[in-house]
């Protein structure tokens, strides 16, 4: 599609509605891939019971999904490039879909796993796929701005709407009359919604041109083997400690297949992916901003979920609808920014975001606790504690999500926006990964230290209540939280300053259209 047919086309009532269908296809798309990630959350306890899976191996029913999702995206977005974009996400759709029908009908700890890691792969083709599409099928400008302010704001409320849903689902009985486990529901409604948006696809959306024949078989054995022993590694660390064999054997191997990957694709005539990627300041500053800012936020969903059933008492769907206000401020960000991109550069949008995510973070890390003796309550109040910096961070995150979305695409040729798409995917599932190994060991090293100061007190003679007791688990929990919080704080600060110092593209050049090395008319 060209930018003139594009701009002509739009001009009608009926192609406006074409691109509207097309967006709500790739938005059900992408929030279902990402939701995906934490939808299974709050059902585990029921898993581990029905299915009888141990306990050391319960994480791998989210793990599973995050690794085969993390490790293929650079291979799916580039098969979107070379044998079509739409083909490639409605196969992708149509694995995920069901790979979810397996895994809710799943009867044992094999089959579950299994069905996880193919709904990885599916997602691994759907995602980049589904980005890409939006740069092909909406015009340079508004149209296309809005359209990634849509796709950010699902990839920001995924992980929100995921816990809530999982709460709520989890909770059911039946369905339609039909006894059912609720867990498996968490499974099983992607199973429709993924098969009718795959069969509806043909009729919103356009094919992209294919190449058929160009895949660097090498390239994308290297790449996904490296890719994959990077985020096993950095997972297991999260929960094995950066010391365990395992952690380091797999870091090790990561790091040479993808030192490995990189060599061949200098010498390749197709490669994977093509280094005049990361040519461009602007779009690699992208990416490195893009790999900090949701390793803060991802932590700050697994630490908040936590203390707000573990600490101020809520039920698992209450702790859902507590992280609503971040779904509607972030959909509210993104439509805001999104006409902002029209008259704002992108570095101060993403600047400025990265900040009040940064503060909000940091609003979190002084989350009330003593762990002083005689303890006190540590129950905060949402309204005060918890309310103003779970907006804050909202707005930030949508001020972060747009702009670099739009910018880490921009003026990528035609046959590279999918293995573009791909990178920008993969830096936010490795880069949340890593952020949350990295503040899972600082918070769990400030609890057991202070785990062990307890147990020094308590076998020196201190006497604790029945009442004070769990009161003192609370304030060990919240102060290692808080210890994370203070580093993903950090962490957002760090993506401020790569955006800052790096990110220079004007806003006028955002709307216009065409491979970098085109000629831009701005005025």
């Amino acid at each position: 599609m060209t930018d003139v047919a594009s701009a002509e086309e739009t001009k009608s009532p009926g192609k406006n509605l074409h691109l509207g269908w097309a967006l709500v296809l790739i938005s059900i798309a992408q929030l279902m891939v990402v939701l995906d990630g934490t939808i299974v959350n709050i059902a585990l306890p029921f898993i581990q019971t029905d299915l009888d899976i141990a306990t050391a191996n319960l994480r791998w029913v989210v793990t599973g999904y995050a690794l085969a999702f993390g490790s293929l995206l650079l291979l799916g977005g580039r098969l979107g490039d070379l044998y079509g974009r739409r083909r490639v996400f409605m196969t992708g759709l149509i694995i995920f879909g069901v790979a979810s029908l397996l895994g809710g009908l799943a009867t044992n700890e094999g089959l579950l796993l299994a069905a996880r890691g193919l709904q990885g792969l599916g997602a691994a083709l759907a995602s980049p796929a589904a980005l890409a599409l939006i740069t092909t099928t909406f015009p340079a400008g508004p149209a296309r701005n809005r359209a990634f302010a849509v796709y950010a704001a699902m990839s920001g409320v995924g992980a929100a709407v995921g816990l809530l849903l999982g709460g709520w689902l989890t909770g059911l009985d039946s369905v339609f009359g039909l006894d059912v486990e609720g867990w498996r529901l968490t499974l099983l409604i992607n199973t429709p919604i993924g098969i009718i948006t795959a069969l509806l696809a043909p009729r919103f959306l356009n094919e992209s041109e294919s190449h058929p024949g160009q895949l660097d078989l090498p390239g994308a054995v290297t790449g996904t083997v490296g890719l994959l022993g990077l985020v096993y590694g950095i997972s297991r660390a999260g929960t094995d400690g950066w010391g365990d064999v395992w952690t380091i054997v797999s870091l090790a191997l990561g790091v040479a297949f993808i030192a490995g990957f990189l060599l061949l694709e200098r010498r390749v005539a197709h490669p994977l992916l093509p280094p005049r990627v990361f040519v461009n300041r602007t779009r690699a500053a992208s990416f490195v901003a893009m790999f900090f800012a949701p390793a803060a936020m991802f932590a700050m969903f697994f630490y908040l979920s936590q203390y707000i059933q573990t600490v101020m008492g809520y039920s698992p769907i209450k702790a859902g609808v507590a992280f609503l206000p971040f779904c509607f401020a972030l959909v509210a960000a993104a439509g805001l920014v999104s006409n902002l991109a029209n008259r704002v550069d992108a570095r101060y949008l993403a600047g400025i975001g990265t900040l009040m995510a940064a503060v909000a973070l940091f609003g979190f890390s002084r989350l009330p606790n003593d762990t002083s003796i005689p303890m006190q309550d540590v129950q905060g109040s949402y309204w005060t504690d918890l309310f103003p910096f779970i907006v804050l961070m909202a707005f930030g995150m949508g001020m972060v999500f747009v702009p670099l979305t739009l910018t880490a695409v921009h003026h990528l040729r035609p046959e590279d926006s999918g293995i573009g798409s791909g990178v920008l995917n993969t830096m936010q599932q490795v880069g949340g990964a890593l952020g949350l190994s990295l503040l899972g060991t600082i918070a769990t090293q400030r609890i057991d230290d202070l785990t062990a100061t307890l147990k020094e007190a308590l076998a020196a003679g201190q006497q604790l209540t029945p009442d004070q007791l769990p009161v003192a688990g609370h304030q060990i929990f919240t102060a290692g939280a808080s210890d994370a919080f203070l580093l993903g704080s950090g962490l957002m600060v760090i993506a401020s300053l790569v955006v800052w110092v790096f990110l220079n593209v004007k806003h006028e050049e955002l709307a216009t259209d065409g491979p970098e090395g085109a000629p831009v008319h701005v005025g």
